[in-house]
């Protein structure tokens, strides 16, 4: 399967010609061909998350899955959606997804309350990812470790609206997972770090450091 960074925490999933879009906010990516996507996945509603969800949905029909409110909410604009709510696997056609709790705030550009924000564990072609939306960091991930044990672990180190980059690492540890890429990073001021500084504090956990630039895929 193929993982593609599209900018700030978005991420296209390509397996089997099957196409998963994560909270895609596609600004930092402005010659994506939005094409074949299967399914879209929201972490919550914030419009640097929502993006071009409902524009997608509305234009190639691709199924919006999100919690309940937030789904409503797509539904309410015209998008096809799937709501869901937090603990159960969710079967695909390219494998299986479940939300998981992350810690943040959720409302929509409107100022609608959109539902509790979280993350996914996608299990496909047999491994699992971890999107862990915009969160801090929290004890769920030592249950995420525990139970699910992903194979890599996708984690926003901006600081400010989410944790950081030491923060990051400590999770790393607790996810119980070898390879971390980041994500929610230098968008804009706010959230601009040293993206060396990350990769040197991963390595000094011997994990290993997935840096990938905007546009730039990796085969896993």
């Amino acid at each position: 399967m193929l993982i593609k960074y599209l900018g700030h925490s978005a991420f296209e999933i390509n397996t089997n010609n099957k196409k998963i879009l994560i909270d895609p906010f596609l600004i930092m990516s402005p010659s994506y061909k939005v094409e074949n996507i299967n399914d879209i996945f929201l972490t919550h509603g914030h419009a640097d998350h929502l993006g071009s969800a409902i524009e997608i949905s509305k234009n190639i029909g691709s199924k919006i899955t999100a919690v309940f409110e937030l789904a409503n909410y797509c539904a309410s604009k015209g998008a096809i959606s799937n709501s869901i709510n937090l603990g159960a696997w969710i079967d695909y056609e390219w494998g299986k997804a479940i939300a998981l709790p992350a810690f943040h705030s959720s409302s929509t550009p409107e100022g609608i309350y959109a539902g509790c924000p979280c993350g996914y564990i996608f299990e496909i072609e047999n491994k699992k990812i971890y999107h862990a939306g915009d969160t801090s960091l929290n004890s769920e991930m030592k249950i995420i470790g525990e139970i699910y044990k992903p194979d890599i672990a996708i984690l926003p180190i901006g600081g400010t609206y989410t944790m950081d980059i030491t923060q990051a690492t400590i999770a790393s540890e607790w996810l119980n997972t070898n390879n971390i890429i980041p994500m929610h990073y230098n968008t804009f001021d706010a959230i601009s770090v040293n993206i060396n500084k990350f990769e040197e504090q991963i390595k000094l956990k011997n994990k290993n450091p997935i840096i990938l630039k905007i546009g730039e895929s990796i085969d896993f």
